[in-house]
C-alpha cells in the first residue's frame, strides 16, 4: 500500500476516533476542587464550610473526611469519612461529634456530580478544638425579697460557670461561686436593704482548661425587701382588726361564765312554785291574816306555867 492511502486511512481513523474520545475525556474530567474551606468554631461547637462548585444544569455534592493524631502516626495517614456529611449539597459540615480529643485534625472536602468527582480540597493547616471561641454566658438576676437569685444559660455538659457577686462600692469583698450543674435557680447571697449588689459570669470548659471573658456586670437593688415590709404590715395591719373585733365578744362571754359560775340561776322545782295569780294569793293571805288576828288571845303568865308543868310531868 502507498504511502498516499496510509495517510488516507489514518485521517479517516482519527476523524472517527476523535468525536468519541472527546466525549470520553469529558465525561471523566475532573470537577474544580472546593475552595476557601475554613472551621467556624464557638463554644465547642465545630463546622467545617466552604465555597461552592458550581456546574451548569448540574447538582453538585460534597463528601467530608477527617484525619486526627492517630490517623496520621498509627493507621498509615487514613482518613474518616464522615457519614452525616457524604454526598450532601450543603456548604456547611457539623463536626462537633468527630473531634472528639484535644488534639490537632486535618479536614478535606470533595465534590461530586455523578460519576465525576473533583480533587480533594484540603483545610489549610491544622485545627485544635483548644481554639473554640468561648462566650459568657447568658444570664438573668432575680431580687425576691432579701435573696440573690441568677438564672444561666444552659451551654451544655462540657460547660461550667464561674459566677462572681458582691455589694455595690465593696469590691474587694467579691465572693464566688462555681457552678459545674445547670438545674434550677441558683442563690447567691442574702441581701441588706437599701443596697446594690451586682453579679458577672464566664464560662470554663475543663477539657480544654480555657475560660471565656467575663460577662457585663448587672446590678440590682434590695427593693424586694420592701415588698416584704409592706406585706408584714397589711399581715398586722389585719391581725390588729381581728383581734379588736374578737375581744370584745371574748370579754363578754367570760363575763357571762363567771356570772353563771358566781350567780347561778336557782330553778324553782314544781312543788315550790304558785299556780295561782298573784292578785288571789295576796286576797288570801289578808284573808288569813284577819283570822289569826281573830285567834289571837293573852295567856297570864301563872297559867303558862302551870301548863308547862303538866307538860313536864
Amino acid at each position: 500500500m502507498s504511502r498516499l492511502s496510509l495517510k488516507l486511512v489514518s485521517f479517516f481513523l482519527c476523524a472517527l476516533i476523535a468525536p468519541n474520545l472527546s466525549g470520553i475525556l469529558d465525561e471523566d474530567a475532573l470537577l474544580p476542587a472546593p475552595q476557601n474551606i475554613s472551621i467556624i468554631s464557638t463554644n465547642m461547637k465545630h463546622f467545617l464550610t466552604w465555597s461552592p462548585v458550581t456546574i451548569q444544569g448540574e447538582t453538585v455534592r460534597y463528601s467530608v473526611e477527617f484525619q486526627g493524631e492517630y490517623e496520621r502516626e498509627y493507621a498509615n495517614e487514613s482518613w474518616i469519612p464522615i457519614c452525616e456529611c457524604s454526598l450532601i449539597t450543603a456548604t456547611i459540615c457539623n463536626i462537633t461529634e468527630d473531634i472528639s480529643a484535644t488534639v490537632p485534625y486535618n479536614l478535606r472536602v470533595r465534590a461530586d456530580v455523578g460519576t465525576r468527582r473533583s480533587e480533594w480540597g484540603t483545610l489549610k493547616g491544622f485545627f485544635n478544638r483548644i481554639t473554640t471561641y468561648l462566650t459568657p454566658p447568658q444570664m438573668k438576676i432575680i431580687v425576691d425579697g432579701y435573696h440573690l437569685l441568677v438564672e444561666l444559660e444552659d451551654m451544655g455538659p462540657a460547660f461550667q460557670f464561674c459566677v462572681l457577686y458582691w455589694k455595690k462600692g465593696q469590691e474587694s469583698r467579691t465572693k464566688q461561686k462555681m457552678v459545674k450543674e445547670i438545674g434550677s435557680t441558683l442563690h447567691l447571697d442574702t441581701m441588706e436593704a437599701g443596697n446594690d449588689y451586682c453579679v458577672k459570669a464566664q464560662t470554663y470548659v475543663e477539657a480544654i482548661n480555657r475560660s471565656s471573658s467575663f460577662s457585663q456586670m448587672q446590678c440590682v437593688s434590695a427593693e424586694g425587701g420592701k415588698s416584704v415590709w409592706l406585706i408584714t404590715a397589711l399581715i398586722s395591719s389585719a391581725s390588729f382588726a381581728m383581734a379588736a373585733l374578737t375581744l370584745p365578744f371574748l370579754a363578754w362571754k367570760t363575763s357571762k361564765i363567771f356570772q353563771d359560775s358566781c350567780c347561778p340561776i336557782v330553778v324553782l322545782p314544781d312543788t315550790l312554785k304558785v299556780s295561782e295569780p298573784s292578785t288571789q294569793l295576796i286576797l288570801c293571805g289578808s284573808e288569813e291574816a284577819e283570822h289569826c288576828d281573830l285567834m289571837v288571845h293573852v295567856m297570864p303568865s301563872e297559867e303558862i306555867l302551870r301548863l308547862w308543868i303538866q307538860e313536864t310531868l
